[in-house]
């Protein structure tokens, strides 16, 4: 009989054992798959079509204007005359130089034959001579002042500005016309230091407009000093010939592509990494639904808040929500998309 009831409270023993035991915590975890470094992302920013020189264009010498060949807006070619000044006293002078130059010349000529025939010294030789050369080197000066009466086109483009007019006297230097040079056009946009900090990543640039499709551009550069608004002025030239249909003044959009990074690794979220001391750790999903922390070294990472990391692979599961409340062998269930009441994806 005592056999019995020993058998009956084992029994009841085991059972209130057995409602004791603790059910196991399952958490749910957000995680990412980690990819290759090393792919491109692009950056959209609006730019602006510019010419590629703005010419304030006068003469080399000073004079009065007698002719204005173009008007403001017009579209004027490389050579072509843009305006003259009074030649009168340039050509005067050049005549006057002309004929001193003729009769030295034949002086020096029969110098030459008396020296040729010892009735002169070699030292009056040289100095007729040297008076020669300075006679021309003045006649070629006055000449040049006479080429300089006319202003002609340096660059194709188009005239902005007319700040003279008929008989008006002009200063040497003076600024007469003001020129857009469209021979070759630009591309400008402000770019944010975060950019500017990923500049050695930069891989191809294009701009796309409305009017005239995509062009692909090359970096000419961009100023090393922020303005108040904390934004680079970067500049973009066209790659073969311009587009016609791009004016200056025009709205782009420019695409600028980046590399993710030069180095080998795994590009992961920060949010994913845990550190503890000097070492770096992620949780990585087990085929189990199990977690594990796995060491991982940290390459670098970038202003977009992303890692590149090497210790992981291509296939695996990484938390990405959640790593601090995480232990070693935990049970965890994978969401697809963090809570939508979960503000900041913390589980």
């Amino acid at each position: 009989m005592r056999t019995i009831y020993l058998m009956i409270a084992a029994c009841v023993l085991g059972a209130c054992s057995g409602g004791r035991q603790e059910k196991t915590l399952v958490r749910s975890v957000y995680t990412v798959v980690p990819m290759e470094s090393g792919t491109e992302t692009t950056k959209q920013y609006t730019g602006r079509v510019e010419e590629a020189h703005h010419i304030n264009l006068g003469f080399k010498t000073a004079g009065q204007l007698t002719r204005i060949l173009v008007e403001e807006g017009d579209y004027v070619h490389e050579g072509e005359l843009l305006a003259e000044l009074d030649t009168v006293d340039y050509r005067l002078a050049v005549d006057a130089l002309q004929i001193q130059y003729e009769q030295l010349k034949d002086e020096v000529a029969r110098t030459k034959q008396l020296f040729e025939e010892r009735s002169v010294s070699a030292n009056d030789y040289e100095k007729a001579t040297a008076g020669l050369q300075q006679l021309a080197i003045q006649l070629q000066a006055n000449q040049n002042k006479l080429a300089y009466t006319k202003l002609y086109a340096p660059a194709d483009g188009y005239i902005e500005a007319v700040n003279f007019s008929p008989a008006e006297m002009v200063d040497a230097g003076r600024a007469v016309f003001e020129l857009l040079d469209v021979s070759h056009m630009e591309v400008t946009a402000d770019i944010p230091a975060s950019l500017y900090l990923q500049r050695d990543r930069f891989t191809g640039f294009e701009c796309t407009s409305a009017y005239a499709g995509k062009h692909p551009l090359r970096l000419l550069g961009i100023t090393p000093k922020a303005d108040g608004s904390q934004l680079y002025r970067m500049r973009l030239g066209f790659i073969g010939q311009t587009d016609a249909r791009l004016t200056a003044g025009m709205n782009v959009e420019i695409a600028v592509h980046l590399a993710d990074s030069a180095r080998e690794g795994m590009t992961l979220p920060l949010s994913t990494l845990c550190r503890q001391g000097e070492n770096t750790y992620v949780w990585v999903v087990n085929a189990d639904t199990t977690v594990s922390k796995r060491q991982v070294t940290l390459l670098h990472t970038d202003a977009e808040e992303r890692a590149v990391v090497s210790g992981v692979r291509e296939n695996e599961q990484v938390v990405r929500a959640g790593v601090n409340y995480l232990q070693e062998g935990d049970k965890v269930r994978v969401i697809a998309a963090p809570s939508q009441t979960n503000v900041g994806g913390l589980l």
